[in-house]
């Protein structure tokens, strides 16, 4: 048996995150993943800048970037630490 694209490359954006492949697979899986809402202040980016900014781990592995900050830089942050300054800056312009 196969295994579901999400966990493959083949559902994998090198830019980091889901490609549409991996986001069709995993909704077949029962969850509904929504595509990157890269700029802007939507609430969903803030959540998930903040989320991301916090979770342990390198940055870069072997002088190479990891999935984690491929994932940061295609959601508009270039580090965990600006992850988290976006997160909270968006939140604050969001409860005006």
């Amino acid at each position: 048996m196969k295994t579901p694209a999400w966990q493959r490359k083949e559902g994998q954006n090198p830019k980091g995150g889901r490609n549409a492949a991996g986001r069709a697979s995993l909704k077949a899986a029962g969850q509904d993943i929504k595509a990157p809402v890269k700029s802007g202040d939507n609430p969903r980016r803030a959540s998930f800048l903040a989320r991301m900014g916090g979770n342990p781990g390198p940055e870069y592995k072997d002088g190479e970037p990891t999935r984690l900050l491929l994932s940061l830089n295609a959601w508009g942050a270039s580090s965990k630490a600006d992850a988290k300054a976006k997160a909270k800056a968006i939140s604050a312009r969001n409860k005006k």
